[in-house]
């Protein structure tokens, strides 16, 4: 039985042009998303299967691929919902007390000095991936601050326990139909379709759900 899903896209194909055409979304979400949720439910029945014949020889490959699978899907299921209709007024902008997003908003400039600084960071760890990665920004629960991560493939350069709350896919199926090899055109489109909502959420619920793991003596 299957363990993970794909899940459905909280809009149309079409939604977030003309930042993503159409025609990428439903490649990257049909066929790349779904082939990380396959890869993930496989490599547990082969993880099964080596348990059961205690083949421990193929455990580190067998571990190294649920990893890659498990974090694709994962980090897609955000990332989709990280995006909103730029059409609205619900994608792009910036977080704001006056829209609800005070705390997300106080975060980001007690974290990165302020909104500007903050963007041309992530911006510039998203475009700058040498190869398949991502840029994130994530809750850091040693600090309980808002850091930004340089994600190599799926898995590679992650503090570990670190929540991702907005994720810039900057692998070429994302983008590479559309703007070819600009992937920092790409990256700066996307600030037109971030749905702060969404990620102002994240940040709160990572924040009440995940305990700082140092406690601070005070």
């Amino acid at each position: 039985m299957a363990i993970y899903t794909l899940p459905e896209l909280p809009y149309d194909y079409a939604a977030l042009e003309p930042v993503i055409n159409p025609e990428i979304i439903e490649l990257h979400h049909d066929k790349h998303h779904a082939a990380y949720v396959t890869g993930a439910n496989n490599t547990l029945e082969q993880l099964e299967e080596a348990r059961e014949k205690e083949n421990w020889g193929a455990l580190n490959g067998l571990e190294k691929n649920l990893a890659f699978h498990l974090s694709g899907h994962i980090l897609h299921s955000i990332y989709w919902h990280n995006m909103a209709n730029p059409k609205t007024d619900e994608g792009g902008g910036e977080p704001t007390a006056a829209d609800g997003l005070g705390e997300l908003a106080d975060a980001i400039t007690e974290s990165f000095g302020s909104f500007a600084k903050f963007r041309k960071q992530l911006t510039f760890a998203s475009s700058a991936t040498q190869g398949s990665g991502w840029g994130v920004l994530a809750y850091e629960p040693v600090s309980g601050r808002l850091i930004v991560e340089q994600i190599y493939d799926h898995q590679g350069n992650v503090g570990i326990a670190s929540t991702p709350v907005l994720v810039f896919d900057a692998w070429e199926h994302a983008f590479y139909l559309q703007y070819k090899n600009q992937k920092v055109d790409f990256i700066e489109a996307m600030w037109n379709v971030v749905n702060w909502q969404d990620v102002a959420k994240r940040y709160a619920d990572a924040k009440t759900n995940t305990p700082l793991l140092i406690p601070v003596k005070g």
